[in-house]
């Protein structure tokens, strides 16, 4: 490794931590709006498996 000049670090850019936080964000809220339908519309009884196996049931 070697230390970066003025130049060079006048041309690093940044945004990609922004850019995956908002990406999650979308996806952990799409996920959600798919557990409140399924919840809403089910009826008296359901069911809702998340990725790493957690398991919602609801009703008998």
């Amino acid at each position: 490794m070697k230390p970066l000049t003025v130049e060079e670090e006048k041309e690093v850019q940044g945004g990609e931590a922004i850019t995956l936080s908002a990406i999650m964000g979308l996806l952990a809220i799409g996920l959600i709006a798919v557990v409140c339908y399924k919840l809403f519309f089910s009826g008296n009884e359901g069911k809702v498996t998340l990725p790493g196996g957690f398991t919602f049931q609801w009703g008998d």
